[in-house]
């Protein structure tokens, strides 16, 4: 059975956005696990490091970041893109956005903060 699972971090940050808006994220964020392997690249990302690959989908001014699980697909943060975009200005990194959070370790923190949160 297919699920779209989000941590508790995930489910905290799109139920702190208004429904509408909720909604809206929602039903942009179409995706199977079978479609993970062939993604359009003008509306999602690979993040890598260490042999982990997560995917970073654009949905109106969000990023919603998660992985293909054997459960269908786990959602581990959804972060307005003002958010990164904030933090890479600061940080000045030269390459693209995905390449640069695959390198950052306050990404993975972030990540790894909501896998520990996850309900089982």
């Amino acid at each position: 059975m297919f699920q779209i699972i989000f941590n508790e971090l995930s489910a905290a940050e799109i139920s702190a956005l208004p429904k509408s808006l909720q909604l809206d994220l929602l039903a942009e964020f179409q995706i199977l696990p079978e479609d993970v392997d062939h993604l359009d690249t003008r509306r999602f990302g690979v993040i890598e490091r260490e042999g982990k690959k997560l995917h970073r989908y654009r949905a109106k001014d969000y990023r919603i970041y998660f992985e293909k699980t054997d459960e269908g697909i786990t959602v581990h943060r959804v972060l307005h893109k003002n958010t990164l975009r904030d933090f890479l200005f600061r940080s000045k990194l030269p390459t693209s956005e995905d390449a640069q959070l695959g390198e950052t370790r306050e990404f993975w923190k972030l990540i790894e903060q909501g896998e520990r949160t996850r309900k089982v």
